[in-house]
């Protein structure tokens, strides 16, 4: 069995910075929808929401779809609140990847008070609308259901010498005419191999102080070599325990 990656792994290997996780950690307790999106095989669409997703609350449901249409009518009809989670939407032959109906019936069922976390092929922000609205039939109020955008950027030519970078964090605030707008909170500059921090999102309200207090916590995972999923789990533990203190 595959070890899995977690955020402190990513973060020590260059993948995002503390300040991005702490970003992405502080939205899924606010319970925001994400979208990750690459163009080439083996970018890490999958593991970084994955370990993204690892930082919620541990009692916020999470439920993997299939794309079945009763599956769907049960979590409407159910209305747990929690995630729904798709593999990709892409046309591709593969399980739990879905395209068109499916994926229509899946921004329905956001309505019943759930999230969104899923993955697709395109190569930056306006492509993956165009993606998600065109290519899927998505109205303008249904995509703007979308809170995140986050783009991975892979480098090297086989399985043994890649490398990745999230290369872009956008906050979405709604969709018009299939277009996204929004601000852009992180960019990686290849020049020098770092991360410009663009602009604040505004789901923290101007609250600086919490993401520099999740991100001091992971960049003390990472510099104790702790970064096993029970280590994140302990972590989301403390850091919500100090929050109700």
């Amino acid at each position: 069995m595959a070890e899995t990656v977690t955020i402190v792994d990513l973060i020590r290997n260059g993948t995002l910075t503390a300040r991005m996780a702490a970003t992405m950690w502080a939205a899924m307790d606010r319970g925001l929808s994400m979208v990750v999106v690459a163009i080439p095989r083996f970018a890490g669409k999958t593991t970084t929401t994955n370990a993204i997703l690892s930082l919620m609350p541990p009692e916020v449901p999470v439920h993997r779809l299939s794309g079945e249409e009763a599956e769907m009518d049960d979590l409407k009809k159910a209305a747990t609140g929690g995630y729904l989670v798709v593999g990709e939407f892409s046309q591709a032959p593969v399980p739990h990847y879905i395209w068109g109906a499916p994926v229509r019936r899946v921004f329905d069922t956001l309505t019943a008070g759930y999230s969104l976390a899923t993955a697709l092929h395109a190569p930056g922000l306006d492509e993956a609308f165009t993606v998600i609205c065109q290519g899927n039939k998505i109205s303008d109020e249904a995509a703007s259901r979308i809170d995140l955008m986050l783009y991975i950027r892979r480098f090297g030519d086989g399985l043994d010498n890649f490398w990745r970078r999230l290369a872009e964090v956008h906050e979405i605030d709604y969709v018009q005419g299939g277009k996204p707008h929004g601000r852009q909170l992180f960019r990686w500059l290849e020049d020098g191999d770092r991360v410009e921090e663009v602009e604040a999102p505004t789901f923290l309200q101007g609250d600086e102080g919490e993401l520099e207090r999740r991100a001091s916590m992971l960049e003390a995972l990472v510099s104790a070599g702790q970064s096993g999923p029970e280590d994140v789990a302990r972590l989301v533990a403390e850091y919500r325990g100090e929050a109700r203190g």
